[in-house]
This record gives structure tokens, sequence and C-alpha cells, in this order.
């Protein structure tokens, strides 16, 4: 007998396939880790009132230490150029935080709760008639130019960000890691950072840039 030629077309269920790729995007939508790039954590100052214009403010020259990135991502550090990595900034700024030139009473006081190895420091390094007077007083400024790069800038806010960072930790037998990740929702590490920033603030000053080399 001849067999037919007309043989039926077996179909193949596409159902169950759609839903194991359903079941896949599921679960890679649960177990993928999406990265949240927050930028530069910052707290900017309000908007100037018109009506009040702020006061001005004097502050002694040496208080200051000055940064400037200009639009070819030159560095010049206290009118000098800076011909160093930018993460070499971090130690000279160090220096300048805690320099005791001519230190107030609080200065004083500040010195006073230091521990050993920050005050040995200190007298190797931070006792410059020409530098801060005391940490209450320092000052660091750093202002870029409009063809400053991206990179050059975040370099240099880190150089001065890990400066204060471990002055802090060191103050409380901390490295500048452990400082950053001390919970200040725990009472107990919230007295260890309180006492790390103590009469020493993060004073740093950011400058509007210049508009000179846009790119």
């Amino acid at each position: 007998m001849a067999r037919s030629k007309n043989r039926a077309t077996t179909e193949v269920n596409a159902g169950s396939m759609a839903d194991i790729a359903f079941l896949l995007l599921i679960f890679f939508l649960v177990t993928t880790t999406i990265a949240n790039d927050k930028g530069i954590t910052m707290r900017l100052p309000p908007p100037p009132d018109p009506n009040n214009p702020p006061p001005e403010v004097t502050k002694n020259d040496k208080n200051i230490f000055k940064i400037l990135a200009n639009s070819q991502d030159n560095l010049l550090v206290e009118d000098e150029p800076w011909e160093e990595d930018p993460s070499a900034l971090k130690e000279e700024i160090k220096k300048f935080i805690l320099n005791f030139g001519n230190p107030g009473p609080e200065g004083l006081d500040i010195y006073n709760s230091l521990p050993p190895g920050m005050k040995t420091y200190i007298s190797i390094n931070g006792r410059s008639q020409d530098s801060a007077e005391d940490p209450t007083e320092a000052v660091v400024s750093f202002k870029a130019q409009r063809g400053t790069s991206y990179e050059l800038y975040i370099a240099v806010l880190d150089a001065i960000n890990t400066a204060y960072n471990e002055v802090y930790g060191e103050r409380v037998g901390l490295t500048a890691e452990e400082f950053l990740a001390l919970d200040k929702s725990n009472p107990i590490q919230k007295d260890l950072y309180d006492r790390a920033r103590q009469g020493i603030p993060r004073a740093i000053s950011i400058a509007e840039p210049d508009k000179v080399g846009g790119r």
C-alpha cells in the first residue's frame, strides 16, 4: 500500500517557550544589581537673597590653601605649578589642615585632644608661620575654569576630601575608610564620628568656574 505523501505537519507548542522566557526575564530583573551613580554628594548653599547681601568675609591669606585648575588641565597650587599627580595633593592639604602656626585658644584645645602620633606629625610638618594658624581657620579653596576636565576636577576633590578623612580617622584611631564607614545611627559610632570632627570643620571653598576655554 502506497504511503500518503501529505503527512500532517507536527506543530511545536510555543506556549511553554513564552512562559520560560517570561520566567527568565523575571529572574534577571530580580537578581541583577543596577549601579546607582549618585554623582558628587555635595551640599550647595542656598541662593543669595538680593535684599540681604552676604556680609564681607575677611580671611588671612595664609589660612587659605589655593588650588586652581585651568582649561588645559594644568594645576596651580599656592600660586606654583603642580607637576605631580593630583592625588599627591592629599599630603600637602593634610599638612595645611594640621598646621598650628599661631593657634588660638580653640586651636590649642584641638591640639591637646590629638593622639601622640598626630602631635609628632605636627611637630615635623605643622609649625609653619606662613601657613594656617590652626585647623579652625584653615580653608581649602578650589577653583576651575570652564575647560577643566571632569576627571581632573573629581581627582582634586577626591584628594581634598581624602585629606580631611585621614585627619578625622587618625584622630580617633581609624583609617580614612573606617571613618567613612561609621554608622551614625549607632550611638557609639556617632559619638566617635563627632569626636573625630570636633573643632576641625571640613572647610572647602569651591569657586564658580571662570568662563575660559570652554569645550
